[in-house]
């Protein structure tokens, strides 16, 4: 193998051997992939934007107190636990090339409908609603993409659909420090309210792009860049078991450890990612004073950059190993450090700031739990699509509350109770990741052991049916030897 050949799968993984899955890869990595992220991109731009236009004037101009900032967050993860499971069981009956670009398109219209809110209570109601529909992307997405690539093709493209994700936000710091420097005061409007009609507009026309381009799953699609040929060649590609839906799927997703132990991975990894899903770090520069608003937008993307950093590289080295936990062990190691020093107070800004920006580690630790969780179920289609939801479901409810307990915004600058708690958090994180490796350990070994068993069995079957043969052959031939023994004259005849 050349150098450039290596480096070309270190980076993007195993190189097909024939040319026309080389095609197809080609053609679900700018289709598929391209959507899926510029789907995220504008899921999280239209998320993150409240973290920016709350320390943009947005805190002022709506007279928040006290949590009102955590509960619009809280809110937006009730509605988003009240959409998940509809929204799943809608992309089994509409296909995901209608249902992903109609919801971005709700969602859109809802981001423009913040810009005109008056007061927070009409934040709060927006937000709910933006959840339910915004909460139709995430899991449907690993789910679409696990139904297209390999094992070893998903980790670095569930980091590069992560990445999209956390460019949005980055886009969002930096969408609103340019909007509030430019266009605060235009036409009457605040810069914050600006953002939100900016990201609407963005939202929109990608929208558009999904409803012409975007392929459904191989057993149903019907593209034009999709031959009949190449949809075969897809399905045939992967290890999955297309099971009929019955009754015995509860069953089987419960007599299984897949379903326990993935869903409290995420569950628990989920929350290191509260740095920067309640911007930690813009609390902070508003709260310590002696930054200008563009400042304190500008300042959190570094975070982001760390993040988008991490989740590549983890992503690109984890596909190349096939092992996922030690990202999962880096992640942890990183939150902790970052934890310890924002907890001792006297340590120097210089140090925060740090500290900040190496929590973005965090990210790294999703594109891989949910590559890990399409490895591990793998081998069967609809408990995968069920492990994927519950994993953000129960992460989700977990985050409704939270950041009210642990990161009010009350708590700013220090956030003592959050720090204490991250740091426990990503110790639990480095115990159940150790489970779950266990686990799948385990099964693989107990796989390999019924498959020899299951040779051998059929080798026993062989020689068996071998025997039955030869013996009637052996008889026979003995019977005519004894018979031309006793009439030669006749047989030479």
């Amino acid at each position: 193998m050349s150098v450039l050949q290596g480096l070309r799968r270190f980076v993007w993984g195993e190189i097909p051997a024939s040319r026309e899955e080389r095609i197809l890869l080609f053609k679900i990595d700018w289709f598929i992939l391209s959507y899926c992220c510029l789907m995220y991109f504008t899921n999280y731009l239209d998320r993150s934007n409240v973290s920016n236009a709350y320390v943009s004037g947005m805190k002022e101009e709506l007279n928040m107190q006290g949590n009102d900032f955590n509960k619009i967050n809280t809110l937006f993860t009730c509605g988003y636990i009240v959409g998940m499971i509809p929204n799943n069981l809608m992309l089994q009956v509409v296909p995901p090339r209608i249902w992903f670009p109609l919801m971005q398109i709700i969602w859109g219209v809802l981001t423009f409908s913040t810009s005109a809110a008056r007061t927070i209570q009409q934040v709060w109601a927006i937000r709910f609603l933006q959840g339910i529909a915004e909460s139709s992307t995430f899991v449907g997405t690993h789910y679409v993409l696990g139904s297209w690539y390999k094992p070893a093709e998903l980790g670095k493209r569930s980091g590069i659909f992560t990445s999209s994700g956390l460019a949005g936000t980055l886009f969002s710091g930096v969408l609103q420090a340019a909007v509030y420097k430019n266009l605060n005061g235009h036409a009457g409007r605040s810069g914050w309210r600006w953002l939100f009609i900016i990201d609407g507009v963005i939202t929109l026309p990608i929208a558009l792009y999904g409803f012409a381009i975007f392929p459904n799953v191989p057993a149903t699609t019907d593209v034009f860049y999709i031959s009949e040929r190449e949809r075969l060649l897809a399905s045939s590609r992967l290890e999955s078991a297309n099971t009929v839906l019955s009754w015995d799927l509860a069953r089987r997703v419960l007599r299984r450890w897949r379903w326990y132990c993935c869903s409290l991975l995420f569950a628990i990894s989920g929350e290191t990612e509260s740095f920067g899903s309640n911007n930690l770090m813009g609390q902070w520069l508003k709260a310590i004073g002696g930054y200008s608003v563009e400042q304190t937008d500008y300042y959190p993307s570094g975070q982001t950059a760390f993040a988008i950093v991490s989740t590549l590289v983890c992503a690109t080295w984890t596909d190349y190993t096939r092992a996922r936990w030690p990202v999962l062990v880096y992640m942890s190691i990183a939150l902790i450090v970052s934890s310890i020093l924002i907890l001792i107070w006297s340590t120097p800004t210089a140090a925060k700031f740090f500290a900040y920006y190496l929590a973005g580690a965090s990210y790294a630790g999703q594109a891989t739990t949910f590559a890990w969780a399409n490895q591990i179920c793998a081998d069967d289609d609809q408990e995968r699509a069920i492990v994927l939801a519950s994993m953000n479901m129960w992460n989700n409810v977990i985050n409704a509350w939270w950041p009210l307990v642990l990161y009010p915004a009350s708590d700013a600058p220090r956030f003592h109770k959050g720090m204490i708690a991250m740091i426990c958090t990503c110790v639990a994180t480095l115990g159940v990741t150790a489970l779950v490796w266990y686990f799948e350990r385990r099964e693989r070994r107990m796989k390999i052991k019924r498959r020899r068993e299951g040779d051998d069995e059929g080798e026993v079957e062989e020689e068996k049916e071998q025997h039955i043969d030869v013996v009637p052959r052996r008889v026979a031939v003995s019977a005519t030897r004894s018979v031309r023994r006793a009439t030669p004259g006749l047989l030479a005849d």
